[in-house]
């Protein structure tokens, strides 16, 4: 077994299993889909750590959100095998990656465009279609969606992406409107929202649904 196989094997009994992620079709996937693969090769020692890791290779800030919290929202979000499904600035397609094993399509969005063909060429897989987004925007061209994946956290309600949600789908992801920040599912149900918290949860803020900054005199 290798050095990152060892390590994928470690994550997955260590940080992902110990935060009450049972469901067997995720921890396989992140058994299979190689971490190491979505992360600059200088920082691949890196790839297996519980921690939110810095994929950047431009201005703004882009990450992988921490292995166990990964776990917990693809958990939350219950896809079946056959649902359309969106992910949400996914930087360099790892979590577009996993949603890839548990759906039957997956659009994946990324804002930075250099990331967005970075991500393309990794994930190359006939179900995922990878595209430079805003994050906020989402893709309406394959909406509606079973399923929507935020790869990080978000301090305004994303109006335009509920907007995109089928009728009996939802949205997972972290919701920092308020303090403490916590894990949400969005449900789409008779035309109307419902919000619900999971769990405590923390995770870099994607560009574009961040709060609008206070104007002080």
């Amino acid at each position: 077994m290798s050095g990152f196989s060892t390590a994928r094997l470690k994550m997955v009994d260590g940080q992902v299993r110990t935060n009450d992620v049972t469901d067997r079709r995720v921890l396989d996937a992140m058994l299979t889909v190689p971490r190491e693969a979505f992360v600059p090769a200088d920082r691949q020692a890196l790839a297996y750590l519980d921690l939110d890791l810095d994929v950047s290779e431009g201005a703004a800030k882009r990450f992988l959100i921490k292995p166990q919290l990964t776990g917990k929202l693809l958990q939350a979000a219950e896809i079946g095998e056959g649902d359309n499904v969106l992910v949400v600035g996914c930087a360099t397609g790892y979590l577009a990656a996993l949603t890839a094993k548990l759906a039957g399509q997956v659009t994946a969005t990324e804002c930075d465009s250099a990331l967005a063909a970075k991500a393309k060429a990794a994930l190359n897989l006939a179900n995922v279609t990878c595209k430079a987004a805003a994050c906020a925007d989402g893709d309406p061209c394959a909406a509606p969606y079973d399923v929507i994946i935020l790869n990080g956290a978000t301090e305004v309600t994303p109006e335009a992406l509920l907007g995109q949600l089928k009728e009996g789908g939802r949205l997972v992801g972290v919701s920092a409107e308020s303090r403490p920040p916590r894990a949400i599912i969005v449900t789409h149900t008779h035309g109307e929202f419902g919000h619900r918290a999971l769990f405590d949860a923390a995770a870099p803020v994607l560009p574009g649904l961040e709060r609008a900054a206070a104007f002080v005199f």
